[in-house]
């Protein structure tokens, strides 16, 4: 049996980033983490801290994401000097490129809403139109059938590799303990801890929180927690490395630090199939094309499929359990983008109990709410 002051069940973006806060604090932690051939998100990203368009129809996540993407440059600075691993983040803002009159207007609607939504705060995205766009990206040239872009000044982009790697080595390297091949099957309440059992062993500790993505809603309702997920399969492609270099972060092309390009985005609702299919990846192709024809000559190196974890109004879910105090769960698609408020807020909600404003907006009674009528 081993025992800590907290159980973190899952070492994905999210779990390994509270867990990583949390020892930063001087609290005893451990990981229980599955194997290498787990289902996870963090290993199939595609590397995006993006707060354009985040939380339309809740304005805490909203500025939950853009507090997230301040905290960043700090984030990535400490985890470098704990890790020694170097994440290449940029943050210059990110360009979302619209390929139509009709994405143009859409995406105009869209703004409108935030902007109405965020009231006196405001709301910082805007459309450019494709001269600036150019401007913005040199190295590459814009297609013809770009007409503009959404350009939100607090994006930004990392390697998602690396932070995983990073976020595991910084958090062994100041105390905390990683158990992989450790998924956990149960967990239950001896009357004065948490017993998380696995395969191989039981974990005690007055503290749990469950951050295992889709593996939540199996152990959520064991410490009287709801998380309603769903998975969702998006295709990315990568690209052989070329001399053209684009820090601009983009919704959906982003150039690697190894010089690579990304491309993705698909949304597609085929359950747990993280498979790839060729007319998903042809369309994923011909738009980057579109957008730069210039990649039409790259060749493709890459392609793969990755279940996001998404939540019905595609916003955070953070809660601590009721009936059982000191279980937590804590879940969301964007593991990249919240890594930085989750190392640093939700660490210290869960090592202190000192709960940030309004946090409440966050939790998944939010769901129970009737519709009308």
């Amino acid at each position: 049996m081993h025992s800590a002051d907290v159980i973190v069940v899952g070492g994905g973006s999210f779990g390994a980033a509270v867990a990583y806060g949390l020892v930063r604090q001087g609290v005893d932690t451990v990981i229980l983490d599955g194997s290498d051939d787990s289902l996870r998100a963090a290993r199939g990203n595609f590397g995006l801290v993006w707060v354009q368009s985040k939380g339309m129809g809740l304005q805490r996540y909203a500025d939950w994401s853009r507090e997230s993407s301040h905290l960043w440059t700090d984030f990535a600075d400490d985890l470098q000097d704990s890790a020694g691993i170097h994440v290449n983040y940029q943050n210059g803002g990110g360009l979302n490129l619209l390929l139509s009159e009709e994405e143009r207007e859409n995406c105009r609607r869209s703004i409108d809403i935030m902007r109405q939504q965020a009231g006196p705060d405001g709301y910082d995205a805007e459309i450019i139109e494709r001269d600036e766009v150019q401007k913005m990206v040199p190295g590459l040239r814009v297609g013809d059938e770009v007409a503009g872009a959404s350009f939100g000044p607090h994006d930004g982009h990392a390697n998602p590799l690396r932070l995983l790697r990073a976020l595991h080595c910084g958090f062994e390297h100041r105390g905390g303990r990683y158990f992989a091949q450790n998924e956990v099957v149960s967990i239950t309440h001896d009357g004065s801890a948490f017993v998380a059992q696995t395969a191989n062993d039981r974990f005690v500790a007055p503290k749990i929180v469950i951050a295992c993505g889709h593996g939540i809603t199996k152990l959520a309702p064991m410490v009287g927690l709801n998380a309603p997920i769903r998975p969702q399969r998006g295709q990315v492609l990568v690209t052989e490395r070329i001399e053209t270099t684009v820090e601009m972060a983009l919704g959906s092309i982003r150039q690697t630090d190894e010089g690579g390009f990304m491309f993705g985005n698909s949304e597609e609702e085929v359950g747990f199939n993280d498979g790839t299919t060729l007319p998903i990846a042809g369309n994923i192709a011909a738009r980057a094309v579109k957008a730069f024809p210039q990649l039409s000559g790259v060749r493709l190196v890459r392609n793969w499929g990755c279940i996001r974890v998404l939540t019905p109004d595609k916003c955070a879910i953070y809660d601590e359990s009721e009936t059982m105090p000191g279980a937590y769960v804590a879940t969301s698609h964007s593991g990249v983008t919240l890594a930085a408020v989750n190392a640093h807020h939700v660490a210290n909600w869960v090592a202190t109990g000192d709960t940030p404003p309004d946090f409440d907006h966050f939790s998944a009674r939010r769901f129970d709410v009737p519709a009308a009528a």
